[in-house]
């Protein structure tokens, strides 16, 4: 793939007698989703961690925008930016003050003008004088992506962002990754939700025991079934589309308190 953001080449590693990833090769294309699709326990974290400098692998190679993450972690650190799978926000500041924490960190120029950019694109400027433990799971998960984004990362690592999430917090979290893909940011995505690598990404690759067992689109997949049999049933309902339907869309511009 010659507009490869992320290029991994036989990436080893293991704990022990464990061995957690067993030879894993795939490419993300620039300003794309790509979803890594595991179950717990499959080498999806330590997929990342290795590609975020913070583990190094037995064997391999891996490059994020052509810098190697094991030759150059310092130079990969200034591309990236990664947000783990549970919110690192503080809790006792307010939504703003971490944003301009993180602004003045990375020692950005007005480090409120980021802040009040970022609250404004993930629809938070409402409750950004408030305490961040006062918000809801959904504005938590869009505050901690959005800490993610100050300095412009161009490449973004989501390590299964919405677990733990209720239906309506999910689909707020889905939005926001679409739109970051929509304004150039390569995503990748780890996730062991099916439908949430359906609805999100561009491609899928599904790591099993530590070796990725299939790659592509999502019609790419589908041609490794047989092909469907046409049958006529009465659609029911999912589960989601009846909580949604009863609760109601949220009133735009609006955020309900935790």
């Amino acid at each position: 793939m010659t507009n490869a953001a992320i290029s991994v080449r036989g990436i080893e590693k293991s704990y022990k007698d464990l061995h957690v990833l067993r030879g894993v090769d795939f490419e993300v294309e620039k300003g794309s989703i790509f979803a890594l699709l595991g179950s717990n326990g499959a080498g999806k974290t330590t997929m990342v961690r290795i590609l975020s400098t913070l583990l190094k692998s037995d064997a391999g190679t891996a490059t994020v925008q052509g810098v190697d993450v094991a030759a150059d972690p310092v130079g990969v650190r200034e591309l990236i930016s990664l947000t783990g799978q549970f919110a690192a926000v503080d809790e006792i500041l307010t939504g703003r003050e971490n944003l301009v924490l993180v602004a003045k960190l990375r020692h950005l120029p007005d480090a409120g003008k980021v802040a009040d950019d970022l609250l404004a694109k993930f629809r938070l400027t409402d409750a950004g004088g408030r305490k961040v433990g006062t918000y809801s799971g959904g504005m938590r998960r869009r505050l901690d992506i959005a800490m993610s984004l100050v300095g412009h990362p161009e490449v973004i690592y989501l390590d299964e962002p919405t677990t733990g999430l209720d239906p309506e917090a999910r689909i707020e979290v889905w939005d926001v990754v679409k739109e970051l893909a929509n304004t150039g940011t390569t995503v990748l995505l780890t996730t062991q939700y099916l439908d949430e690598a359906e609805q999100l990404a561009d491609r899928i690759a599904i790591l099993h025991e530590g070796r990725i067992i299939a790659n592509g689109t999502l019609a790419d997949l589908k041609k490794l079934l047989p092909a469907a049999k046409v049958e006529y049933v009465e659609k029911q309902p999912t589960l989601e589309e009846i909580f949604l339907t009863l609760i109601g869309p949220k009133a735009s511009g609006k955020e309900n308190a935790a």
